[in-house]
């Protein structure tokens, strides 16, 4: 086996170096998400939770996760983002509970389906379907 993949400090060492390459570049990737920049802690948190729904931490999922989060950013300001992503997760919830969210009024309903909006084309634009691969 290599040496330097059974060193732990060399692996860890190449992990930081990637995060480090992943939020830099997150960062730069356009010039209207610089202007609604999102704090790093919630996109790599939306990144790691769309991998974990779309297979795993692998090249396959990272990329158009970033994507996603780099467009929904570039549509919505954070506060917004926030704002909706609460809403549509209440308004989601089973039973009673989730019965005085699904009642809510227009302007929660606006915000949800903007947020569904931004998120489906995000969504459409980063990730390759089969649907696409036939057109």
């Amino acid at each position: 086996m290599n040496d330097r993949l059974s060193n732990p400090r060399w692996y860890r060492s190449g992990i930081a170096a990637f995060l480090a390459f992943f939020l830099v570049a997150g960062s730069f990737a356009s010039s209207a998400a610089a202007a609604n920049d999102f704090p790093t802690q919630a996109r790599v948190e939306f990144v790691l939770g769309c991998m974990a729904d779309r297979g795993g931490q692998s090249y396959d999922t990272l990329y158009p996760c970033i994507c996603q989060i780099d467009r929904i950013a570039a549509n919505m300001p954070y506060d917004e983002y926030t704002a909706a992503e609460t809403l549509s997760f209440l308004y989601s919830t089973a039973g009673e509970r989730g019965g005085i969210f699904r009642d809510a009024a227009p302007r929660s309903r606006q915000r949800i389906n903007l947020f569904r909006a931004v998120r489906n084309e995000a969504e459409d634009a980063c990730f390759v379907s089969a649907k696409r691969l036939v057109d």
